[in-house]
């Protein structure tokens, strides 16, 4: 195999790559700028923003003809290779790894793939993979399946290979569904939304469980805050206004930081230090309201929401630096999600 691009190759193809594609259109006239800078997405999940300008977007994929397994509590997923991850820009967006494993649940109307996407320490970047099944009926899947569950690493030029099986690490009988990254140094931070588990994983792949107290209410989303601890969020399917953000130190016991969320799909930390909360929908997903909601927390405990009505099913938020953020919208969407610009400042 090649050597892995570096950090400086990525970031220049996003000149290569981006060239010629189509430009941002404004989506909005209140008080913050939306811009999209890409759309017509396969289920657009994670972003980390990239050194230089623009994301990476993962992108859950729209499955395939099969094989099809059991997921989820007994929904059946079909497996296809639509799974990728896309890079973004003002200039427009490009599609840099694709082959990646997707199953699409029919019942549900979206598809179990790429959930989130950090930037590796020497040049890969690295993608959480869903899957909600048990990992005895993985093999039927085949070589690609096995990824599902997984954590892998991915390279600009399109080749991606397994690196630590979350869903293996819980074994047989227990599923597990890999969801939020946070790349710290040369330690990456797994959240299991199926099992309400924190993860680590090492340089070589090795994974290790954070003792907590209690369980996660499936945990979607962990970030490093300013003041050197970890912040999740949860989803908490099953109990609208009850979802939490939770604060994680080691060696202390977790705390509640912020309450009053329906499903936190992602959490940043924006320049000012402030703690940017996303709901998936703010009234619950059994409302059939679309419509969700990004929430500015100030150290004063002070809460605004920003582009309020714009949103629908969100799935992530990036602050790659002042007044600029990165939200992944409409993000079960099947070919219409999207990734927006917003200028708050």
């Amino acid at each position: 195999m090649s050597p892995a691009p570096t950090m400086t190759s990525l970031v220049g193809l996003i000149v290569l790559l981006l060239a010629g594609a189509p430009t941002a259109s404004a989506v909005s006239a209140s008080a913050e700028r939306v811009e999209v800078i890409a759309a017509g997405l396969d289920g657009p999940r994670g972003l980390t923003p990239l050194p230089g300008g623009g994301v990476l977007v993962a992108e859950s994929g729209r499955g395939g003809a099969g094989p099809c397994v059991p997921v989820l509590g007994g929904f059946e997923g079909c497996l296809g290779t639509t799974g990728a991850v896309t890079m973004a820009a003002c200039g427009g967006q490009r599609r840099i790894v694709t082959g990646l494993p997707s199953l699409y649940v029919a019942d549900l109307q979206e598809a179990l793939g790429p959930y989130d996407v950090a930037l590796g320490p020497s040049g890969p970047v690295l993608v959480s993979v869903g899957f909600g099944g048990d990992v005895a009926v993985r093999p039927e899947l085949g070589p690609v399946g096995a990824a599902l569950g997984q954590v892998v690493r991915a390279w600009p030029d399109g080749r991606w290979a397994a690196f630590a099986d979350i869903a293996g690490h819980r074994g047989p009988g227990a599923g597990s569904q890999p969801w939020g990254l946070h790349a710290d140094g040369g330690r990456l931070h797994v959240t299991d939304a199926m099992t309400g588990s924190l993860h680590t994983v090492d340089r070589r792949g090795r994974i290790g469980t954070v003792p907590l107290e209690g369980t996660l209410r499936q945990p979607t989303t962990v970030v490093r805050g300013p003041d050197g601890a970890f912040y999740v969020g949860e989803f908490a399917f099953n109990d609208p206004g009850q979802a939490r953000v939770l604060r994680l130190e080691p060696g202390a016991p977790v705390t509640v930081h912020a309450t009053g969320f329906t499903h936190v799909s992602d959490l940043a930390f924006d320049a000012e230090g402030d703690l940017l909360v996303l709901e998936y929908a703010k009234n619950g997903v059994l409302s059939g309201d679309p419509t969700g909601r990004l929430t500015r927390i100030g150290a004063d405990g002070s809460r605004t929401e920003i582009a309020a009505g714009l949103l629908e099913n969100p799935t992530s938020v990036a602050a790659p630096g002042p007044g600029v953020l990165y939200v992944s919208n409409k993000g079960i969407s099947i070919g219409a999600g999207e990734v927006l610009r917003v200028t708050t400042g």
